[in-house]
């Protein structure tokens, strides 16, 4: 694939984005990157744009467990919640044409990384910490920033985070996109690389 993709730590560099490997099977869209980025709104714009289906991973968790995410995160903590997206994401990987809109954390599994590339374009939204802040700072329902410091919080974990963001396909920087502009690219790309394979 030839897409650009755009450099985390200055998501305004562009960077020579790696190729798909031709033995890939892409039937889907993962939407990946740390909270507050727009997943959910770019992926309800991208599957419109491709006539997919839709699946955010954390609404699906809180349907099936009927409690809300937070709510899982101090009764079960993090190693629970983490066990059912590694679950629900293995059972993805039957979806044809989908976009799946993934939790902040979901790919620092590498399984979970594996397991989405094994049938679907993985493209992370990337944000610098302070848009993140600015997006997120009024949003009760985030566990993990439940800090006397959100914003230190967020630039550690984004820093934790980033060497498997960066396994992604496609990153996007969005902190000057509209989520339309960002879900055209992520179409177009989508598209590039599915007719690299005939």
């Amino acid at each position: 694939m030839t897409a650009v993709k755009f450099g985390v730590q200055n998501p305004g560099v562009p960077v020579q984005a790696a190729r798909v490997p031709p033995r890939r099977q892409l039937h889907n869209i993962a939407l990946v990157g740390f909270m507050g980025v727009g997943k959910s709104t770019v992926g309800h714009l991208l599957a419109e744009l491709m006539q997919f289906d839709l699946i955010d991973t954390d609404k699906v968790i809180e349907q099936r467990t009927g409690r809300r995410i937070a709510e899982i995160f101090a009764t079960d903590g993090e190693p629970a919640f983490r066990a059912l997206e590694a679950d629900l994401v293995k059972e993805m990987e039957t979806l044809r044409r989908t976009v799946v809109s993934t939790g902040g954390g979901l790919v620092v599994a590498p399984a979970n990384m594996e397991s989405l590339k094994a049938h679907a374009l993985v493209a992370c939204l990337w944000a610098s910490p302070e848009v993140i802040f600015e997006r997120v700072r009024h949003q009760s329902h985030r566990p993990l920033l439940q800090a006397p410091d959100p914003l230190a919080k967020i630039r550690e974990m984004l820093g934790a985070r980033a060497p498997a963001y960066k396994q992604s396909d496609v990153m996007v920087g969005v902190d000057f996109r509209a989520p339309l502009e960002t879900a055209r690219h992520i179409a177009n790309s989508f598209r590039r690389a599915v007719a690299e394979r005939g």
